[in-house]
């Protein structure tokens, strides 16, 4: 069992750590459908691993010069505020609504994702206040939503950049940078109430440190954005169908 969650979250990871999104969207779904419990493992497990996706991915991006450290900042902040609120009403809300709005947000994300994914990079960035003004809002209802559902919020911050002006690049970049703050905090949520044997917990922090390095790396000096997303975008669209399922 041990040997199977650590090729999957391996996989995964590679994947996610190009778009900079962690890869909460995968993780939750995979430790659910191995049969972990929800509020105990999934979840805090989940955000866990996510947030050492996105830091570890932040060396190669870091290094290329695509993070936006000031204007990313705001919506850090603010992510890293709600995130743990989102946490904290998660035992509140029962087990099966948590999945269906899951379900919901991954068809949202991968929708998205392949609407875009045939456009070229914008050309022209909002400017500075109005971009840190609204994205700050908007990473406060990621940060929330991530902790809620024991993601990181980076399907939500992801397109907010794009649109914003962020290249794709640049986009994958500073999302990784924000939802890092979203993704501990959130994890320090749910600490309370996690149950995780050690085996597991060192065999997939293992394998999120080497597939993050490694994705990041392909993505910020080989991937072609435009397959990435249509990649994430059709995986998604898989995982979204399995969980109504």
């Amino acid at each position: 069992m041990v040997a199977l969650v650590t090729l999957l979250i391996f996989l995964v990871s590679a994947v996610f750590a190009m778009l900079g999104l962690g890869g909460g969207m995968l993780y939750v779904p995979i430790f659910h459908w191995l049969g972990f419990g929800l509020q105990s493992v999934v979840m805090p497990l989940g955000l866990l691993l996510n947030g050492l996706n996105t830091l570890l991915a932040l060396i190669p991006y870091g290094r290329k010069h695509l993070v936006d450290w000031m204007g990313g900042l705001p919506m850090a902040l603010a992510a890293l505020v709600f995130a743990p609120l989102g946490a904290l009403a998660a035992p509140h809300v029962p087990n099966k609504v948590l999945i269906i709005l899951f379900a919901a947000a991954v068809v949202v994300a991968a929708i998205r994702t392949l609407l875009v994914a045939g456009k070229a990079d914008p050309t022209q960035m909002m400017p500075i206040g109005r971009r840190m003004l609204i994205g700050s809002i908007v990473a406060a209802a990621a940060g929330f939503i991530g902790g809620l559902l024991g993601l990181g919020g980076g399907f939500i911050i992801g397109p907010l950049l794009m649109w914003v002006g962020y290249d794709t690049k640049r986009a994958a970049a500073t999302t990784a940078y924000i939802v890092t703050f979203s993704s501990f905090s959130g994890f320090l949520g749910h600490v309370g109430s996690m149950t995780i044997e050690w085996p597991l917990l060192i065999s997939v922090v293992v394998a999120v440190i080497v597939a993050s390095l490694l994705g990041s790396w392909f993505m910020a000096n080989r991937a072609k954005p435009s397959w990435v997303k249509w990649f994430y975008g059709i995986l998604l669209l898989g995982v979204a169908v399995k969980l109504v399922v």
